[in-house]
């Protein structure tokens, strides 16, 4: 199978890096074009980022020059799938231009998650909800084949509803607390201080309870015509910053609809296989994972499972307060930033969205290809 050509805009971050890491030996995608901000453009990549990750930074990205993050000044071709991996200020202006020059917007950024039209994702979970793309503005104006945005949640709604989608589909939720220990990579880089987290818990992180509790209102709900309805359940959240490299943790309490026992709600999670036969590369063959240990999930034991694309849940049992209660853990950068969007780039392909993109725009520009080797001369 030929490899379609990628774009990353924000490489140098910490997601950024996670997406080089998950698509540099990608079967279906390939890294054509990277872009930071503009103090970086024009540099090689080795030049502009301080690596972080516990593999080797490959040497044919540390080669490639970082474009400019606009659709109109790169001075190589502009891939028509982008992953994107920005603040959500600077996605909430920048994401839109790329989706008009028709490409298809693989987000990782707050800036659309709960916009109408545009679909926040998780395969496993609501892979229907993908038909709002065809909604968009940028789709429908270009015959259907225009660019579009799609999201993939905050991290630590990833792993929630994993665990969630199973009990929804077989139990109803009626409401949900949940207390989240998350790690401090999921601040970026340099991110938490570390005289402020070493020893320490931070009992805030900002708008991440708000982004948790309607996030999973989204994810659950269900696509009716060109529109979701929320999921009607309450849900509290509680979200804390540990000092823990990698991997969130998620305590859970759930009451349920109709009554579930123990072993059907094992059973709900162990046969919870919807993407099971589609042979997508990123997709862990066992979405939810349940340890039946009295000590587990553990972020630095168990993060990785599936290859970092899994949900461990543990210790279910009986709850004073509403019915049952679980723990629940998952990588925070990989399921729950980029590997997250792969996988929703993957079922793109698989649903022939990816194919036929292009509004007709004139991509390269020899001007600013000139000004990129004076700078890149000059840096």
């Amino acid at each position: 199978m030929e490899r379609r050509r990628v774009g990353i805009l924000g490489a140098t971050g910490m997601v950024g890096q996670r997406f080089i890491q998950l698509l540099s030996n990608h079967p279906w995608f390939e890294i054509a074009w990277l872009a930071a901000s503009d103090r970086s453009a024009g540099k090689t990549y080795a030049e502009a980022c301080k690596w972080k990750l516990d593999t080797p930074l490959p040497a044919r990205i540390a080669a490639m020059t970082l474009q400019p993050n606009v659709p109109e000044g790169s001075a190589i071709e502009l891939p028509k799938i982008i992953f994107a991996a920005l603040d959500a200020d600077i996605a909430r202006e920048l994401e839109p231009k790329f989706a008009a020059a028709g490409c298809a917007v693989i987000s990782n950024s707050s800036a659309f998650r709960m916009t109408a039209d545009v679909p926040l994702v998780v395969p496993e979970v609501n892979a229907d909800h993908l038909a709002l793309i065809e909604t968009q503005t940028s789709r429908k104006e270009n015959g259907g084949r225009g660019g579009y945005i799609v999201t993939n949640p905050n991290c630590s709604a990833i792993g929630l509803v994993l665990a969630l989608k199973p009990l929804e589909e077989r139990f109803g939720i009626e409401s949900l607390f949940v207390s989240t220990m998350q790690a401090v990579s999921g601040a970026g880089y340099p991110g938490v201080a570390s005289l402020d987290i070493l020893g320490n818990v931070v009992p805030f992180i900002k708008n991440e309870e708000e982004k948790l509790q309607e996030e999973v209102g989204k994810l659950l709900g269900r696509l009716s015509g060109s529109k979701i309805d929320l999921l009607d359940a309450k849900v509290s959240a509680h979200c804390n910053r540990v000092a823990v490299e990698d991997g969130h943790t998620e305590c859970v309490s759930i009451k349920l609809k109709k009554k579930a026992t123990r072993e059907e709600i094992l059973a709900a999670w162990s046969e919870f296989l919807p993407l099971e036969g589609q042979n997508l590369p990123t997709a862990p063959e066992q979405p939810v994972e349940y340890d039946a240990a009295v000590d587990r999930p553990q972020p630095r034991l168990d993060r990785m499972r599936g290859h970092g694309m899994a949900a461990t849940v543990g210790r279910l049992r009986e709850c004073m307060l509403l019915d049952w209660k679980f723990v629940v853990l998952s990588h925070n950068t990989i399921r729950g930033a980029a590997g997250a969007a792969v996988l929703n780039a993957e079922v793109l392909a698989l649903l022939g969205k990816l194919d036929k993109l292009g509004v007709p725009v004139n991509t390269v520009s020899a001007k600013a290809g000139e000004q990129l080797k004076a700078a890149a001369v000059t840096a």
